[in-house]
């Protein structure tokens, strides 16, 4: 009984230090598990997570470019009237490696380039193309097919996936832009060079409207878009907002507003005024006429009264009144083509577009004697309630526009007309 109650005892207690070893190995092995591997487990799983949720991302954009390429390619095989195609190692040859760019916009960036047969080109790259590759799509479609002196011409264009580019003719003296702003010495035209410039934009808009197969607006006119030639001969460029429409229509629908503040038409972004058509770039020529006419923007700097900021405003009191314009030492000449041109910017600008002439009676004014111009009725107050849509059909270089708007919506003459 003895001995065996000795083994059971023995037994017993080797049995109580295992389970207290086992315990202490359990323990030892949570705690290693919980310091080591679960964190890096957890770690694995989020770099997994990752990856996978990079994937994905990377996977939908290519899915997209793809998608954009495609209808792209999809829109070339349907027209075969296209300019010229180069590949992009053509591109980047042409620019010498994209080293001497000539400006810069939402668009993307414009680079000097020399075609293999001498001539000097503009390469526009597109950075930021829209779904499905639209922009790029308007552009080559619109300009591709026209041939008129006053707009720009289009030699050729790059794809290559979500590479895009569009080879123009090379314009070098610029945009119009800097001749109205700049305030550099040497930089600048003439009265009658304006006028010149004023008349061949005219044309040019006119042959959108009218001239073609297709009725093509414009929807963004204004100095950064036209172009001058080494002659100072004008061309109308960048129709990534144009829109073509049949003839016959005189009423467009658009969903969102479209072109740069400061020179896009009322009916774009306000109510009960009249139906989108040709009249709004009619409106949008009336804008740069008056800055071309008075060759800086469209507030008056140097006004004394407030009534006076409004440039539009303040020059129709000027003409209604028989008051001299201040323009410096001019001829008569000059005299009388920039008060013509200011009448004709007052008429453009109307607030209902039925009020607006086309594009023909323009050029037809302005080639008329001015005493042949009456003068329009005066600007009308702007509608109470105003909606603006928002989409990135709003130009993105409009910043210098911007506080035109903001100033002549709050200007008092808006809100009463018969005061000042």
């Amino acid at each position: 009984m003895g001995i065996g109650t000795d083994y059971e005892s023995q037994g017993n207690f080797d049995s109580k230090a295992q389970g207290i070893s086992d315990s202490k190995l359990g323990l030892r092995i949570g705690r290693v598990t919980i310091k080591y591997v679960l964190p890096l487990y957890i770690l694995l799983r989020f770099i997994i997570g990752l990856i996978i949720f990079f994937g994905k991302l990377i996977h939908m954009y290519r899915k997209r470019h793809t998608s954009i390429y495609e209808n792209i390619e999809d829109f070339l095989q349907r027209n075969t009237l296209m300019p010229i195609r180069y590949s992009y190692k053509e591109i980047k040859n042409m620019t010498g490696g994209f080293k001497d760019k000539l400006g810069e916009g939402g668009y993307g960036q414009v680079y000097k380039g020399k075609l293999r047969s001498g001539p000097l080109v503009a390469i526009k790259m597109l950075s930021k193309p829209k779904a499905n590759g639209q922009d790029f799509m308007s552009e080559v479609t619109t300009i591709g097919r026209i041939h008129h002196a006053n707009v720009v011409q289009l030699i050729g264009f790059c794809v290559e996936e979500s590479k895009r580019a569009l080879v123009y003719e090379f314009m070098p003296n610029g945009s119009l832009d800097k001749y109205i702003s700049s305030k550099q010495d040497g930089i600048s035209l003439t009265y009658n060079q304006m006028y010149t410039i004023s008349l061949g934009v005219a044309r040019g808009i006119a042959y959108l409207h009218q001239g073609c197969d297709m009725q093509i607006l414009h929807f963004d006119i204004k100095p950064h878009n036209i172009l001058l030639d080494e002659n100072f001969i004008p061309k109308v460029s960048d129709f990534g907002l144009a829109k073509l429409y049949p003839i016959d229509n005189s009423i467009v629908t658009l969903t969102a507003a479209r072109g740069t503040i400061g020179y896009m038409a009322p009916e774009l972004f306000y109510k009960n005024i009249g139906g989108v058509s040709y009249k709004a770039d009619v409106y949008s020529f009336g804008m740069l006429l008056m800055e071309m006419a008075n060759r800086r923007r469209n507030l008056n700097p140097y006004a004394d009264r407030s009534s006076e900021l409004f440039f539009p405003y303040w020059i129709y009191d000027q003409l209604v009144e028989e008051r001299e314009i201040e323009m410096g030492e001019v001829t008569n000449e000059e005299n009388n083509n920039v008060k013509k041109m200011f009448i004709i910017a007052l008429w453009c600008i109307q607030l209902r577009p039925n009020d607006r002439p086309s594009m023909t009676r323009v050029i037809e004014m302005l080639e008329g004697d001015v005493e042949n111009i009456t003068m329009p009725p005066k600007l009308s107050q702007y509608p109470d309630e105003i909606e603006i849509n928002s989409d990135e059909s709003i130009s993105s270089d409009a910043s210098s526009s911007m506080c035109f708007l903001e100033e002549a919506i709050e200007h008092p003459l808006l809100k009463n007309p018969s005061t000042g």
